[in-house]
């Protein structure tokens, strides 16, 4: 039996830097915003929507749902979204490959946390005014975060509670000197 090196190990347990994935979350951002108007075009036309909150709250569960099968979908099929594949980063479960339906549907779900507390918070206290709810929003976001640093594998709140974690697809370089035949 091959002796397991620790640090080679330690490198593909530890998650990638919280910066990169809320890179990566930022950038899937940018791509939903697509989805998001091609369903919210969808639902106007099939519910002939002629005023924007006339229907809002069909919309916003309908999108909900579109959200959440989008995800479920590349989760569960490919442990990567398209953005998770731009920034090379992977969702896996606990047997280290791509999470079944049940276990990204509970992931997607949870992954709410980022927002809603914050939303709550809003909600409670009567807020008004873009400027205040997006403070207390960005606070929210960034302390969801930081709880990443308190753990020693990084990973968010919502991984640890399903049993999933982000790992890194970039293979590092052979080291200078030895070959990929070489098996060490």
């Amino acid at each position: 039996m091959r002796a397991v090196d620790a640090g080679a190990l330690a490198r593909e347990t530890a998650a990638p830097a919280v910066l990169r994935r809320l890179a990566s979350l930022l950038y899937e951002g940018v791509l939903l915003f697509g989805v998001v108007w091609l369903v919210g075009l969808a639902y106007g036309v099939a519910t002939d929507q002629r005023h924007a909150l006339k229907g809002s709250l069909g919309l916003q569960a309908t999108l909900f749902v579109a959200l959440g099968v989008y995800f479920v979908y590349f989760w569960s099929r490919h442990g990567q979204t398209l953005a998770m594949r731009t920034w090379r980063l992977r969702l896996e479960g606990p047997d280290g490959r791509a999470p079944g339906v049940v276990r990204a549907a509970v992931r997607y779900l949870l992954g709410w946390l980022w927002l809603l507390p914050s939303l709550g918070i809003v909600g409670l206290s009567g807020l008004a005014g873009g400027g205040a709810i997006v403070t207390v929003v960005v606070v929210g976001v960034i302390a969801y975060a930081a709880l990443a640093r308190l753990r020693a594998d990084r990973q968010f709140l919502h991984d640890v509670i399903c049993g999933t974690r982000i790992v890194d697809t970039v293979v590092p370089p052979p080291r200078p000197g030895r070959t990929l035949e070489d098996g060490r």
